[in-house]
């Protein structure tokens, strides 16, 4: 971000202003990454901001510092709170992206890390509309690899594990792509840089399982939910590379990205070139959903004013 977000961030349990919240140059997070995060939205809507999933959320946001024996110093409804508060001190009206982090501070230089040391937590917040222009994408399969359960666990949402998105995000914006998917080790589809993947054959939807290297996506989860309660079947599984060229629709989810559709993949059309039925269905019907114009799901959704 070139400008900052709202007046304050949440930096362990105050209200700092934005320019005053800072770390010492030896914070080992900046060293070694020894950091997780979350991506939350917050979406306006009948003259109120509504946050989603937050208390999802905060409790994915333990589980990954628990990966890495990173103490959290707060519980996943203290977090909630404290979310909905900056909201309301930064006087937030519109809508915009939540992101909470806790980080390792000064513990030194070596890699030692209990629960012990010293971890910090805060919780940002910044307006933030569309993240894919356009009504579909382009994307290519990247040469990178995603990372592996056997070397860096994709199932916490570290700060470090960015560093192999990053990669592959560089490349497709190279070649003129607008994202890139990434395959895992084995050669099966794991998912985009920054978001979960679901193909569609046939009427079936699919998507690859965590053993794929797939993030625990709750958004993924979301649209799962969705797509079962509006009549199709979802099934998990390995999806190996050619079934992208050969799919009807293709489509990606995340808290940026919400739902998007593919349109091509390796210069391969998907479909028609354009965002299918099913793809628009599911998109439409969570558009609503966190939109609160829709009374399904309703306790998805946390009211900030």
């Amino acid at each position: 971000m070139k400008e900052k977000g709202g007046e304050f961030v949440w930096f362990d349990s105050k209200f700092v202003k934005w320019e005053d919240a800072k770390v010492p140059i030896f914070t080992h997070a900046l060293h070694y990454g020894t950091a997780v995060f979350e991506g939350i939205r917050g979406y306006s809507s009948k003259n109120n901001v509504y946050i989603f999933r937050l208390q999802d959320h905060m409790e994915r946001l333990h589980r990954s510092a628990g990966v890495y024996s990173i103490t959290l110093n707060y519980s996943a409804k203290e977090l909630a709170r404290a979310t909905i508060e900056l909201l309301q001190k930064n006087k937030m009206k519109e809508s915009c992206y939540i992101r909470p982090l806790t980080f390792v501070g000064l513990h030194g230089i070596d890699l030692n890390l209990t629960k012990n040391s010293p971890t910090h937590a805060v919780i940002i917040t910044f307006p933030f509309a569309k993240y894919f222009k356009g009504e579909g994408i382009k994307a290519c399969v990247s040469s990178w690899r995603r990372i592996n359960d056997s070397t860096t666990p994709p199932l916490a949402k570290a700060a470090g594990n960015y560093l192999n998105s990053i990669l592959a995000a560089q490349e497709s914006q190279r070649n003129g792509y607008d994202e890139s998917i990434l395959l895992d080790l084995s050669g099966n589809v794991s998912e985009a840089s920054g978001e979960n993947i679901f193909l569609v054959r046939r009427g079936r939807i699919y998507t690859p399982y965590f053993a794929d290297s797939a993030l625990e996506g709750i958004t993924r989860e979301s649209a799962i939910e969705i797509a079962k309660d509006i009549g199709y079947e979802v099934t998990e599984r390995p999806i190996p590379r050619t079934e992208l060229y050969m799919a009807d629709e293709i489509f990606l989810t995340g808290t940026a990205a919400e739902i998007v559709p593919v349109i091509s993949v390796d210069g391969h059309v998907i479909g028609r070139g354009k965002e299918g039925p099913v793809t628009k269905g599911i998109r439409e019907m969570y558009a609503n959903v966190v939109s609160a114009s829709s009374k399904d799901y309703m306790e998805w959704l946390t009211p900030v004013w």
